[in-house]
Formats: structure tokens, sequence, C-alpha cells
């Protein structure tokens, strides 16, 4: 089953906070005129060893995914390996689809300053090509991620992923850190719905 015109809708009041009003059948699967002026997303969830990205192109009756994946890298390899592995996979990515717009996952309180500093790594590789590509840029707060896919702020990765799984008719489940960058995909695409639907999840960096 595609996302219906209710579900994007109450995806849309998860994130501002609003109570939705009952859509009636027989409506189209999506608002009639969108005001987003981005038709190509790209989400990615920087990590180290794992980040996930994913592309999708927003359409009728449901957004399509172009692409979606893990950019990963073994234990063994040192970080600059890693960090070239990150930037290039990306800059390929951003090459094939042409996506105009990122959306990437919040900072987040790491529990040491050595876990801080590698995820700023993995992250300032990712964005510095997504940068030079010359996409906006915006970041959104995992919760708020969460809350607009699952309706549930402390989800679960495997919510997170069934969610994006129905949301967008994939034939198989994604991997949690492919998962995590297609909902921030999603998320951005309500995001650009401000006009209609006073949204302000996203801010841009």
């Amino acid at each position: 089953m595609g996302i219906t015109l209710q579900q994007f809708n109450e995806m849309n009041a998860r994130v501002s906070g609003r109570k939705t009003r009952a859509v009636g059948r027989g409506v189209d699967p999506l608002p009639s005129s969108p005001v987003s002026t981005h038709k190509i997303i790209l989400g990615v969830d920087p990590s180290l060893r794992g980040t996930g990205y994913g592309v999708i192109e927003l359409a009728k009756p449901f957004p399509r995914t172009l692409a979606h994946g893990t950019i990963s890298c073994p234990k063994d390899w040192p970080h600059s390996r890693c960090l070239a592995h990150i930037s290039q996979t990306l800059r390929d990515v951003l090459k094939k689809f042409q996506p105009t717009v990122c959306a990437v996952e919040g900072l987040f309180f790491a529990q040491n300053i050595k876990t801080a500093i590698i995820m700023g790594e993995a992250r300032g590789a990712a964005l510095a090509v997504i940068g030079e590509a010359g996409l906006e840029i915006y970041e959104i707060a995992p919760r708020k991620v969460k809350q607009a896919i699952v309706g549930y702020g402390a989800a679960q990765k495997l919510a997170v992923a069934k969610m994006v799984q129905r949301f967008l008719q994939l034939a198989e489940l994604p991997g949690p850190d492919a998962a995590d960058a297609l909902a921030l995909a999603l998320v951005q695409g309500q995001t650009q719905e401000r006009s209609r639907y006073s949204l302000s999840a996203a801010k841009q960096i």
C-alpha cells in the first residue's frame, strides 16, 4: 500500500504538533498542489563505519525510491580510508542522481569525546562533498524524524525501517542505516510543504 493523503497529513502533523482532520475516501493520494521546489532529495545518516544514504523523487501517488544503501567500512580500515570511501561514494551518488537538496541527521550528544570526534569526521566528510556539489543542506533531529515516520520520538530502528518500507513500497526491508537516510529524505519532502502546513522541522546548515 502506498502513502495516502491521510498518512501524509498525519506525518506532517506529527512534526508540527497539530491534530489532523479525518480525510474521506476517494481523494488523491498526495496533495494536488505541492509547494516543493526540490524533486530529488538525498538523505544521509553519517557514521564512520556505516553511513546510510537514500535518494527519493517526489512523485504521485507516492515518492519513488531511486537508490539507497550503506557505505560500509571494515573495522581494520584506518579512519582516513573510511573518510575517503564515504566521500567518493557520495560523490558518485550525487553525480548519478543529481539531487538538489540533502537532509542529514542532526547532531546528538555522544557518550564520550572520542565518539563525538569520530562521528564529526564522518559527518564532515559527507557534508564537504554535498556542499561542494552545491546542494542545499538541512539537518533534522533524530527524534523529529522518528516522530514523523513512526509517531513516536524514541522508536526503534526496526520500526522506522518498516514504516519506510511501507511508505516507499519497497520490496525488501531496507538496512537500518539506509532506512534512517530514507526517512530523513521523506521528512525533508514534508518540510518543503511549509507554506501549506507551516512546518519547521529542519534547519539549513
